[in-house]
């Protein structure tokens, strides 16, 4: 089930995406054979029926499909490509950081450029959200705990990562973190495609399939310390080709069967 969360006539709505998931090219896709079955309540925190509405996808302006109550967990260098191009190794354990849930926007928002940063990079990545409470989970039953999975973009100041010596402010900052379009409750996860382009320029092009730590590994190393909440989200890592975004630029971001992940990129 793909679940979106939009704004519909001034108001703020969720609903279940129907229709065949659109061909991807250059960061485009046709999204008019796309509908919605409008619900009746958020259903991530209670059940959900139908009500009986139908809108053109066109028609709504997405938001991002989850606001984490708690927080986003990132995992760096979690492809050995992206390692290998900012000159880092290979971590021997997942690297992890934190994002505050103010730097959650969702398909369509600018990401705005902080006037203290003169790099800021984009940074394709799945994200995991994390459907129910989750403390000591095992590898093996990592999957119990997944609601579903959506796009992300680690959006950083490469600059202020480099000379703060940590990543609180370098990939925290509000609107550094888009997600969307949708969530997707059914997905094989082991061989997707994860791609990036900086207007119409394809950027990053790799696969899950090159994950240094798979999802239930880091599902396992994050709640041995860490109790994941519901609406919980995970950055699973970027592959290679990251680079400079600047004001004008759209980025757009694609996970197989995830559809695409737009925003406009502007000065602070």
């Amino acid at each position: 089930m793909r679940i979106a969360r939009f704004v519909h006539q001034d108001e703020p709505k969720y609903g279940v995406v129907e229709g065949d998931v659109p061909q991807i090219e250059d960061g485009t896709w046709d999204t008019s054979g796309l509908s919605l079955a409008v619900l009746d309540q958020d259903p991530f925190f209670a059940p959900a029926q139908s009500t009986g509405e139908r809108l053109k996808f066109d028609d709504v302006r997405l938001l991002s499909p989850i606001l984490p109550r708690s927080k986003v967990i990132g995992v760096g260098r979690n492809f050995a490509d992206h390692a290998a191009e900012l000159g880092n190794e290979v971590p021997v354990s997942p690297l992890t950081f934190f994002k505050p849930n103010t730097a959650v926007i969702g398909p369509g928002d600018p990401i705005r450029l902080p006037s203290i940063s003169e790099y800021v990079s984009y940074e394709a990545e799945l994200a995991v959200i994390i459907g129910r409470v989750a403390k000591g989970v095992k590898a093996e039953n990592a999957f119990d705990y997944v609601l579903g999975y959506t796009g992300g973009n680690d959006v950083t100041m490469r600059d202020i990562q480099k000379s703060d010596k940590q990543w609180s402010r370098a990939k925290g900052f509000d609107t550094s973190c888009p997600l969307g379009p949708w969530i997707e409750t059914e997905l094989d996860v082991d061989d997707l495609s994860i791609r990036s382009w900086v207007d119409g320029e394809l950027k990053q092009d790799g696969n899950t399939a090159d994950f240094i730590f798979d999802i239930p590994t880091l599902i396992e190393h994050l709640s041995e310390t860490i109790t994941l909440l519901p609406g919980d989200v995970i950055l699973t890592g970027t592959p290679a080709g990251v680079g400079q975004i600047v004001s004008g630029n759209r980025v757009d971001i694609a996970i197989e069967g995830l559809g695409v992940l737009t925003n406009m990129v502007m000065d602070a």
